[in-house]
């Protein structure tokens, strides 16, 4: 069943959209955010594993493709990696939707997620939706070192080669998100890039005075 972008609209009229590149800071912006506004927070990352159980392999492929060990995993290609990731991602997209429609019924959703800048435009309005970016030259690294990303650091860190897999896997997300990076400046949309000196506070105000939460939540 497809359904026509105003209506999706419609139906996630509640739900502010925060999303980017890898290590822009979107869980974090996320989680303070509803901290301080007392707001559902709804990290797409985290609900993987329930949408998995419920997947189907035929037609959720990527989601439901088993690897051997990790050298499997990250003895791909970068063009195999990069599709399955890719593939990963518009997958669970679908349970994604029909999550925030039955949980942004009568309340407001923060969603912390993976949209491109074409997806944001089917599914919300540019006042619903933050990019927070980072320049995507060593994001292997900085997911590695983030104390919330441990088993991904112990898993790469299990392979036969892990400087090859570190290698592979960096190059991947680099040529992968250079073009988000760079598509995400072109747009109209409201970012944040997110850089040595940027603070926590200093982004959750602009997240907030840019979805006018201050008012928003007044009114309600």
């Amino acid at each position: 069943m497809i359904f026509q972008d105003n209506v999706i609209k419609e139906y996630l009229k509640n739900v502010y959209f925060i999303t980017g590149t890898p290590c822009g800071g979107k869980t974090t912006i996320s989680r303070e955010l509803a901290k301080r506004y007392h707001l559902l927070s709804y990290d797409v990352d985290e609900q993987f594993a329930s949408h998995q159980e419920i997947s189907n392999s035929a037609f959720q492929p990527c989601m439901n493709k088993v690897f051997r060990n990790a050298d499997a995993f990250f003895g791909r290609t970068v063009e195999e990696y990069q599709q399955w990731l890719i593939g990963n991602t518009r997958e669970q997209l679908d349970f994604v939707l029909l999550d925030l429609i039955r949980l942004s019924q009568n309340q407001i959703v923060l969603c912390d997620c993976h949209l491109e800048v074409d997806e944001a435009d089917r599914l919300t309005e540019s006042s619903r939706i933050v990019f927070l970016i980072k320049e995507p030259s060593h994001l292997v690294d900085d997911y590695c070192n983030r104390p919330d990303h441990q088993d991904f650091h112990d898993f790469i860190n299990s392979t036969s080669d892990p400087k090859r897999a570190k290698a592979v896997c960096n190059e991947t997300l680099k040529s992968l998100n250079l073009k988000r990076y760079e598509r995400i400046q072109k747009s109209d949309y409201f970012w944040i890039e997110r850089k040595e000196n940027s603070t926590v506070d200093e982004t959750v105000r602009k997240v907030a005075q840019h979805f006018q939460f201050a008012q928003l939540l007044q009114s309600l």
